[in-house]
């Protein structure tokens, strides 16, 4: 004989570990498997109510599920109660033995007890499947016009189940919705609600699924929509009659009238308002009503408010009534319940972006004359509580900070940018460091949209870098070096000095901080050999034009940045310290390599011989390194030093007889020097990087492929018009060229037109490039180390400053979008174009001649 259900309960409860309570649970199934077997009825509601308590421990009890339907089909109401219950339970509506029940539940819906037919109800209003729906539904028609309310509210839920089963049948019943709408009893009316609530939803869901667009198809109307708006008084009626209800026991709820058939209410009338002006016109006043006598004091009435803020985002209401629902999530943010900070830093967030035009008008009308009427706007009282929301930053709740984190994004534009950009990068500081890669790629877009000048957006990315340069992504790293390069003369005299400094006060940990400063310093390393200094404007608003990352107000006074002048001695031990570190990483090495044989160049004339001597052995240093990116470049930069001194390099051919001179003197033993010609071409493979012209390379790649981009820049530059926000170049530097043409990225070069097109940004030597004896530099780069080709070998995926060259040539690549996310996997023909990648490294140790130098490191002024 099986146990009683208390003594299985006690049996459990006394077991002191798994294995215990898991050989009690096996012992009692098998008792109750063998009277299942034995057909023991006496006990069946008995072993049907311990399986649901092994179900609740998580035991299988799929074998009791025909038990159930054998107590629901008993005529005793304590065995049909405990076959009911069993069956909402153990069963879904995948279960094969559900069909059997429908004769059994059409059977009770006709009984003369109410609780009977109101576990029916239940049952069909959980576990109805299509086909039962379509079966019982007249059944439960019948009980909508029952004289009892208990079955008339359990029978809306029960139609709910079968609309949303049978989304045909919803015409059907729609005149027997409304009239329930007149009944007296409330719990009707909830119920009664909630199911127009759920027809107005799968009304719109079968829109969309018939390929109907949720944004565009505003006039829609269905005939379900169309009698559920005729009932928006009445709604509205209801409502207020809530309201203004006194005091009643039965439905008083911490001092609020039945706070849950008003948010039921709130509901209904934010579906049936959206997209209709006349339905939200009728219930402005009531939602304004709502919003100012509800108590805040119990969480009932936050709950009240919180539907009413959602309804009055999603109608179509006026901006008095926005600005009081951006006000009442405003106090909740002051509320010490971290849920209902929680709902209404989340609320205001998804308000922000559903109403992303209307922002964006808001700051057109700011720039306009006309901007003190748009002071009583949404976006303004939003604004207003931007200190509250910036305080959610210091809670300890993780899930707090993260919400007001996403809000803050939403907050910026280009009266507060340097305000809360500062107070991204303290919490930069503070954060998480998984979180802090998305921080960085979404400050970079805020700096990138609303930078008010090119020293505060260099300033905030070099910021950036110092602070989480481990964690930034390549494209933060890669933008940073665009900006720099693209900038003017000064500018980059400041990022240069700044990013020489701050590399020597990091530890070696800021990865990205050490690509960018090295880079830098190799580029214009001749800008530290003079002191710089920036004098703010007295009349700016903030004077420095710099992030105030340490909460310094800027405001009080013009602060000067000074730096003072270096001598080439110390730059090369700067760098040289940071590859001396063990923990130097590989690409880091990398760069400094390309730095030191730059800076070679860029000191000659004002550097002692001890100096470039010390330079020169740095370059040579990693001709016998592990890493074959290394050997090579070392190798590579080595030759072009030599040829800039004018020192002839000699091996020995492939026969192992004679000497050959890589230089193409023609005379053996280096008798013959080098050529003005091949210390020209060296020097300009030294040289900075041209100035990168975005549109024209973009527009001169499209046109070789014919495949016209549709994303342009907007992955780093956040738009369309992302050309404008980035700066210029100055007038004295390089015209703005393809870089994919320089070194042979795109299609054969083809003679030059009659007509030369302007030079960009007014610059005149770009003109000078379409001359017909002009000669490509992969063919001077050709001719210094006597490397026979026929014609250039293009580059896939176009122009990388540190990128290397493979050891055979490659097909061409097809058009790229040069600031497109790197792929997980890099190919030798992505597509990729990344200041701070590497490509790959060949598999097999290459022959030094002839070898053509890397585009890292031959560079061409114009």
């Amino acid at each position: 004989m099986s146990l009683k259900l208390r003594d299985l309960i006690r049996q459990v409860r006394a077991c002191k570990t798994a294995a215990e309570e898991r050989a009690v649970i096996a012992k009692e199934s098998a008792m109750i498997r063998t009277a299942i077997r034995e057909e023991q009825e006496q006990y069946r509601h008995r072993n049907v109510a311990k399986l649901l308590f092994m179900h609740m421990l998580g035991y299988p009890t799929h074998f009791g599920q025909l038990e159930c339907m054998k107590l629901v089909a008993s005529p005793h109401f304590p065995e049909k109660r405990i076959g009911y219950l069993g069956m909402l339970l153990l069963l879904s509506e995948q279960a094969d033995v559900l069909m059997l029940a429908t004769n059994s539940l059409k059977n009770d819906l006709h009984s003369e007890n109410k609780f009977v037919a109101g576990l029916a109800l239940c049952a069909i209003g959980n576990l109805a499947t299509a086909d039962m729906s379509r079966d019982l539904a007249p059944e439960v028609d019948k009980h909508l016009g029952s004289a009892k309310p208990y079955l008339r509210k359990k029978a809306c839920l029960a139609m709910a189940r079968c609309l949303t089963k049978c989304p045909d049948m919803v015409e059907d019943f729609v005149d027997r919705v409304v009239s329930l709408l007149n009944d007296r009893s409330h719990g009707v009316l909830v119920t009664v609600v909630q199911l127009m609530t759920r027809v107005l939803v799968m009304d719109r869901e079968c829109h969309l699924d018939e390929g109907g667009d949720d944004d565009g198809d505003r006039d829609y109307e269905s005939p379900c929509r169309t009698a559920f708006l005729k009932l928006v008084p009445s709604l509205v009626k209801l409502l207020r009659n809530l309201l203004s209800m006194g005091y009643s026991p039965d439905h008083d709820v911490g001092g609020i009238s039945d706070p849950f058939l008003q948010v039921q209410l709130l509901t209904l009338l934010r579906l049936l308002g959206a997209h209709n002006a006349k339905a939200s016109e009728e219930m402005n006043d009531v939602l304004a009503q709502v919003a100012t006598n509800t108590e805040t004091s119990k969480n009932a009435g936050n709950a009240i408010l919180y539907e009413c803020v959602q309804t009055i985002m999603a109608v179509e209401s006026d901006d008095g009534l926005r600005v009081l629902a951006v006000n009442i999530l405003g106090r909740f943010l002051l509320n010490r319940d971290n849920n209902i900070r929680y709902v209404a830093l989340n609320t205001l967030a998804k308000c922000i972006a559903d109403r992303q035009p209307e922002r964006d008008e808001h700051d057109e009308q700011h720039r306009g004359p006309d901007a003190a009427s748009s002071d009583n706007s949404a976006a303004s009282a939003l604004q207003r509580h931007r200190t509250t929301v910036v305080d959610c930053l210091k809670d300890p709740d993780i899930s707090i900070r993260q919400r007001a984190l996403e809000l803050i994004y939403h907050l910026v534009n280009r009266e507060n940018v340097e305000t809360l950009t500062a107070e991204l990068l303290n919490y930069l500081v503070l954060c998480p460091r998984e979180h802090r890669a998305d921080i960085c790629t979404r400050v970079l877009q805020v700096v990138d949209k609303f930078s008010p000048s090119d020293l505060w957006r260099v300033d905030t990315l070099i910021t950036l870098l110092t602070i989480a340069g481990r964690e930034s992504a390549a494209n933060v790293q890669s933008s940073t070096a665009v900006y720099i390069s693209r900038s003017s003369e000064d500018l980059r005299a400041y990022s240069t000095h700044k990013l020489l400094k701050a590399i020597r006060d990091d530890d070696g940990s800021q990865r990205g901080l050490l690509n960018v400063g090295i880079w830098c310093i190799g580029e214009y390393g001749d800008l530290l050999l003079t002191p710089y200094t920036y004098h703010p404007p007295s009349n700016a608003p903030n004077s420095t034009g710099l992030p105030d990352v340490d909460g310094i107000d800027s405001d009080e006074a013009p602060v000067s940045v000074s730096f003072s002048a270096l001598d080439p001695a110390t730059v090369v031990d700067i760098v040289e310290g940071v590859t001396n570190r063990h923990t130097c990483p590989l690409e880091v090495k990398q760069r400094a390599l390309t730095c030191f044989a730059k800076l070679r160049e860029r000191f000659a004339d004002v550097a002692d011989a001890d100096t470039l001597d010390k330079l020169h052995k740095l370059v040579r240093k990693s001709e016998g390194s592990q890493s074959l990116e290394l050997q090579l470049r070392s190798c590579e930069y080595g030759a072009l030093i030599n040829a800039i001194t004018g020192v002839s390099v000699k091996l020995t051919t492939a026969g192992g007889g004679e000497e050959e001179d890589i230089f193409g003197g023609g005379g053996l033993g280096g008798t013959t020097p080098v050529s003005d010609s091949v210390r020209s071409a060296a020097k300009e493979a030294l040289a900075r990087m041209p100035v990168v012209d975005i549109k024209l390379m973009q527009r001169k790649r499209d046109e070789r492929s014919g495949d016209m981009s549709e994303d342009g820049m907007g992955v780093v530059f956040g738009g369309d018009d992302a050309g404008d926000s980035v700066p210029a170049a100055s007038g004295g530097e390089p015209s703005l060229l393809d870089l994919d043409d320089i070194f042979g990225g795109g299609a054969t070069l083809a003679p030059a037109p009659a007509a030369a097109p302007p030079a960009q940004n007014g610059n005149a030597n770009a003109a000078k490039k379409s001359e017909p004896a002009a000669q490509s530099d992969v063919d001077l780069l050709s001719d210094i180390f006597s490397a026979p080709v026929a014609s250039p070998a293009p580059i896939p995926g176009g122009f990388d400053v540190f990128a290397t060259l493979p050891s055979q040539p490659a097909a061409p690549a097809p058009a790229v979008n040069m600031f497109a996310p790197q792929p997980a996997a890099s190919a030798l023909g992505s597509s990729i174009v990344d200041p701070f990648s590497s490509s790959p490294t060949p598999a097999m140790q290459p022959q030094p001649p002839p070898a053509v130098p890397s585009p890292a490191i031959s560079s061409p002024a114009p």
